[in-house]
């Protein structure tokens, strides 16, 4: 599988968005894999990280959120779950689950629940290793802010607003995958 051809069905080449979205994603792959290396005790699927994590936002198109060039119609939150069934369509399910767990340090449903928040209801934390591994690896980038890496102490900040539970398991995987 190549993810920059799936890329490239949804995301015009030279656009914005894809540029973004290519540059985001290669920084997380590229974070991932540094970590799993680190760590062959783990017996982490590498080819999977890099591809999971190279197509972890394929679903920010269909969002609003002009700042990143995407003038989808739904909220942003939602960019994870509309990414996962888009893989779902293209016969990479295990890729998807990636998608769909990877906002935030993973949505619980009760706090999907407890938030109104307009995603299906159901538990969307990562459960995998490889999930997990890329969804820490993300929030050390923004979308935004292309050209940099977040520090540990910015990222627990702004996780902050999502409660504890955000909090206490990026301080886990800091701890798993850092060794702080």
């Amino acid at each position: 599988m190549n993810p920059l051809e799936i890329i490239q069905k949804y995301y015009p080449v030279g656009s914005e968005a894809y540029h973004i979205l290519v540059t985001h994603s290669r920084s997380v792959a590229d974070k991932a894999l540094q970590i799993a290396r680190r760590h062959p005790e783990m017996d982490l699927d590498l080819n999977f990280i890099e591809e999971a994590a190279m197509l972890h936002d394929i679903g920010i198109f269909k969002c609003d959120a002009p700042e990143i060039d995407c003038h989808g119609t739904a909220p942003y939150i939602c960019h994870g779950y509309l990414g996962a069934e888009l893989l779902r369509q293209e016969g990479f399910p295990k890729h998807a689950l990636v998608c769909e767990r990877h906002t935030g340090t993973g949505l619980s449903l009760e706090m999907i629940e407890k938030q109104n928040l307009p995603i299906p209801y159901r538990d969307m934390r990562p459960v995998s290793m490889e999930e997990q591994l890329i969804c820490f690896a993300d929030k050390f980038y923004s979308k935004t802010h292309l050209d940099r890496e977040k520090s540990i102490k910015k990222i627990r900040n702004s996780l902050a607003k999502y409660g504890e539970e955000s909090v206490n398991r990026f301080d886990a995987w800091c701890k798993l995958f850092l060794g702080e």
